[in-house]
């Protein structure tokens, strides 16, 4: 009877174990590098992407995260992807110009009106077709995610109006399009990559930076910074990127697979951002920055003027007159 019953639970393991998904160290492995800590707004995207990659495949693919930069700048990873050297990138919006010129319309402050604005662009026809522009880059562009509304601080002064930003030393991210709008309202102007900036916050290289609120609070900037301004300048969004020969060498399910996980961590990682942006105002001002809760856009726009005849050459006045005129406002 014994044996019966050893007999009975060796068949029965053999059964689970031809169904079971399979074993970690049967998996490949592969890397998703992203700029940010894994509390943040891209870390949790990152994360539900490799818990969905792996559900999908049961458990054929693996994601390990390499987040803080571990893997580079976002521009060094983006070339990692492009080599087939770095599986999945999550860049956000602000470096992508550099390889896909159309996006950097997403730069121009004061063009959107907040993330449901920028989502409906986004979701829908506009945004798709810049996903499809990555193709000629040498990348596959999985889905859209979010950095986050991009915000001021800076360690002189409060912001209020376009003059008080005149002279202020102000760090920007290495996007054309953001160095030309903020020259444009007066500021002092340089791009430094994400990884550099807080280092040169701190020995008073720059007076101010800006980004979203959740990566105001992941990267401590309340630490080197007194000052944070509402400004809501810019939507910064965020694109899961995979490598062209990793994507050819997947199923055809499998890249069903990999597009939705990318789906489901974007809109995660637009959640945190949301949450930020709700809770992490408090948290600044309980760690003791002065905040200027809103800004007079229009003012800020009409100051932009300068700039404007030079964007609407570099990406077509339709385009901009489209993303202008969408009636997508905020809740």
């Amino acid at each position: 009877m014994f044996r019966e019953l050893m007999a009975a639970a060796a068949l029965a393991a053999l059964v689970c174990a031809a169904s079971a998904p399979a074993l970690a160290d049967d998996a490949r492995v592969l890397k998703v590098g992203y700029i940010l800590a894994p509390d943040s707004q891209l870390g949790a995207g990152a994360r539900v992407f490799a818990e969905e990659v792996a559900k999908r495949t049961q458990g054929r693919y693996r994601v390990q995260q390499y987040p803080n930069a571990q893997l580079g700048g976002e521009v060094e990873m983006m070339k990692g992807v492009q080599l087939g050297t770095i599986d999945v990138a999550f860049i956000t919006g602000a470096p992508v110009p550099n390889f896909v010129p159309e996006i950097g319309v997403f730069g121009i402050p004061f063009l959107i009106r907040g993330a449901p604005h920028a989502h409906a662009l986004l979701d829908g026809p506009f945004g798709q077709d810049l996903l499809k522009k990555f193709a000629a880059q040498g990348m596959v562009a999985l889905a859209w995610g979010e950095n986050g509304v991009r915000h001021l601080t800076n360690s002189k002064r409060p912001i209020a109006t376009p003059d008080d930003l005149k002279g202020l030393k102000l760090r920007v991210p290495q996007n054309e399009t953001m160095v030309k709008g903020f020259k444009a309202l007066g500021a002092e102007v340089r791009p430094l990559p994400f990884p550099e900036l807080y280092g040169a916050l701190q020995v008073g290289q720059f007076d101010g930076q800006e980004n979203p609120i959740a990566t105001i609070v992941a990267s401590k900037f309340y630490e080197v910074q007194s000052h944070l301004t509402l400004s809501g300048h810019i939507y910064d969004p965020a694109v899961f990127l995979v490598s062209k020969d990793l994507f050819e060498d997947l199923s055809e399910a499998d890249r069903k697979a990999f597009a939705e996980a990318a789906r489901l961590g974007g809109l995660v990682s637009r959640k945190f951002a949301a949450d930020a942006e709700t809770t992490g105002v408090a948290l600044l001002g309980n760690k003791g920055m002065k905040v200027v809760p809103s800004v007079d856009h229009t003012a800020f726009a009409r100051a932009m003027a300068t700039a404007m005849p030079e964007f609407e050459e570099q990406f077509g006045p339709a385009a901009i007159a489209a993303i202008r005129d969408s009636k997508v406002t905020n809740n």
